[in-house]
């Protein structure tokens, strides 16, 4: 039985003890799984979640959960500025560590997360779901058997609108100290999907912007926003694909889209996280009096899909995605093959995304090395 912990219970602590509640009904194939230990802010709010999600103990010291020798693994899901104390601590501890994206806003931080995996021997993952989605397996599947020929250039958009309003408060993510903002707390996801799809970002050019220079403060004032929540790049591929990746989480209307545009020789491929369950396909070997996109729906065809509905065209959802990053997870913990983004793959995002940053602050292309 695997014994579990976790740290933070905000959107994704919640999202993370869904998929440790539902894994093994759906996937019948992994261990037996204990909630044991969470941990928040507070000690009061540790044990209303505690409740809420299952969890048999609570605390308000995340280092209780670590120190807790019935927890084998550890969700970390607190805001990007601790994953590295956390992360660390756990592996050293010798849990294996589920940790959300980003690995952590410094690159020297991120760095030591890696070595700390590597002197633990323990599975330490990074939270990219989205690479989990049976239309994104798919189309890897289809770029594989060479569907649209050979991949030319690669269009990635993320855009959400939370922050769109200028009225909205200053927060935690418009301080420096969780980074550069749209670029790490966002472009990482696309990121995760160009490598998983494609392989490694070679160089790129990039630009960042603030929508709005300061965020009222609560009890009066305001506070200039530190952060950038737009962000455009240009990027080379290592396998000579050009590309673009465009990111803003102050976009009116968008609420969770990942827009994916891959160009061909002999055809292209189009993905809408905002249309989840679905992706479109265009062949130049269809008749020309039927060239034309098509949509292709999610069904049980497209694997794992089947292990949550029997059916084509219901859809799965965000949490679903969790629930299988966490079956492979527990795949990766028995020594098996498993598609995520370990700690090591997660380091090339970061590298990427420095470099990106880089590129804006000197005005030019950088290599990502």
């Amino acid at each position: 039985m695997i014994g579990v912990g976790l740290i933070g219970t905000g959107f994704m602590g919640k999202c993370h003890a869904l998929a440790w509640t539902s894994v093994r009904t759906v996937f019948s194939d992994v261990e037996p799984v204990r909630l044991v230990h969470l941990a928040e802010a507070n000690a009061g709010l540790a044990r209303q979640r505690a409740g809420e999600f299952g969890f048999e103990k609570a605390s308000g010291d995340w280092r209780a959960v670590i120190e807790d020798p019935a927890v084998d693994i550890i969700s970390v899901t607190t805001p990007n500025q601790f994953h590295p104390e956390m992360a660390i601590a756990a592996l050293e501890a010798g849990k294996h560590v589920w940790c959300e994206k980003p690995m952590a806003p410094s690159f020297v931080d991120a760095e030591a997360m890696l070595a700390a995996a590597g002197r633990s021997g323990k599975a330490a993952v990074l939270g990219y779901n989205y690479i989990q989605s049976p239309a994104i397996r798919h189309i890897r599947t289809l770029l594989d058997e060479g569907a649209i020929g050979a991949v030319n250039h690669l269009r990635v958009e993320m855009d959400e609108d939370f922050m769109a309003d200028p009225e909205t408060p200053f927060g935690w993510k418009h301080e420096a100290a969780s980074g550069y903002g749209a670029l790490d707390d966002f472009a990482v996801h696309p990121l995760s999907l160009v490598k998983a799809l494609f392989g490694r970002v070679a160089s790129v050019m990039c630009d960042m912007a603030r929508p709005y220079a300061d965020r009222a403060v609560a009890g009066g004032g305001r506070r200039a926003v530190e952060t950038y929540d737009v962000a455009s790049s240009l990027i080379h591929l290592d396998n000579g694909v050009s590309g673009a990746l465009l990111v803003n989480r102050s976009a009116w209307g968008r609420k969770g889209r990942i827009a994916v545009q891959i160009f061909g020789s002999k055809g292209s491929i189009l993905f809408d996280q905002e249309r989840f369950n679905e992706f479109q396909l265009y062949v130049t070997s269809d008749r020309a009096t039927e060239q034309g996109y098509r949509t292709i729906l999610a069904a049980p065809v497209h694997k794992p899909y089947d292990r949550f509905i029997p059916a084509p065209g219901h859809g799965l959802g965000f949490n679903d995605l969790k629930t299988i990053e966490c079956r492979e997870l527990i795949r990766r913990i028995r020594g098996e093959s498993a598609n995520l983004i370990e700690f090591d793959e997660g380091l090339e995002i970061e590298r990427t995304v420095h470099a990106m940053a880089r590129s804006f602050e000197e005005k030019r292309w950088v290599d990502v090395r």
